[in-house]
């Protein structure tokens, strides 16, 4: 069993993978004051909670985005289960061309997601993801890493909202009923949800205009984000661990 680690700035994804097989996926939140002991109590408790003996993983790789935490992570995984994981970054081989200024500065999590995307769609793709961070990837027909664009998050966009201004509240992320909120709230959803919704659509059409590519979508804020991507074409929720997978 491999166990694929992806360290984001909100939470922790773990995939716990098999004969290409995604077994169990969890979470847990990022938090840069754990210490390593702090993070494998978690990694066991979650280990535990669907009876996976970590003794049974074979290897372990690590694709992160925060540094502060990979350490920590990289220690209590070696506590757990006594093997090195594996790290994306600089120097580990994908198969992935990439034609960026300077390759070393992509997010790991973007490589993982380009390799996964690869590994099951014919290219040309738009890859998108909606984390922390909202982050569109180009692929070229020649499955080459052309580029990409990165702007605020749903979540994020809200807490800005909320915490930089007097009077506007916290809110949950739930797609708007309609565009145009009643009330604060829904003022504020239809504002950060549907603005998003729109962001991504206005992108894709300007990389379409330039070249044809089919989009792919990640992460659970794109359920909610009432997109004009093609419904078949708007989910894939756990590039990160597949892709995490294909370099072993």
């Amino acid at each position: 069993m491999i166990l694929a680690i992806d360290i984001g700035n909100t939470n922790i994804v773990l995939g716990c993978m098999e004969h290409d097989r995604i077994l169990v996926e969890a979470r847990m939140a990022t938090d840069l004051l754990k210490t390593s002991d702090q993070y494998c109590v978690e990694l066991k408790n979650l280990l535990n909670l669907y009876e996976i003996d970590p003794k049974s993983v074979e290897g372990v790789i690590i694709s992160s985005v925060v540094p502060p935490v990979l350490n920590s992570c990289k220690t209590a995984v070696r506590k757990l289960t006594g093997k090195t994981p594996m790290i994306v970054g600089p120097g580990i081989k994908t198969g992935l061309n990439i034609q960026m200024e300077n390759p070393a500065q992509i997010g790991s999590d973007l490589i993982v997601a380009a390799v996964a995307a690869l590994s099951r769609f014919k290219p040309p793709l738009i890859i998108v993801d909606m984390g922390t961070a909202t982050t569109m990837t180009a692929i070229d027909k020649n499955g080459t890493y052309v580029g990409g664009c990165i702007s605020p998050g749903p979540k994020l966009s809200a807490e800005s909202l909320s915490t930089r201004t007097a009077q506007l509240p916290a809110i949950s992320l739930e797609s708007p009923k309609k565009a145009i909120g009643k009330n604060t709230v829904d003022a504020m959803r239809s504002g950060v949800m549907l603005g998003s919704a729109c962001m991504v659509d206005g992108m894709i059409d300007g990389g379409r205009t330039r070249r044809r590519r089919d989009c792919r979508c990640n992460r659970r804020h794109c359920a909610l984000c009432p997109s004009n991507v093609p419904p078949q074409n708007r989910i894939r929720p756990r590039p990160s661990s597949e892709g995490a997978f294909d370099p072993l």
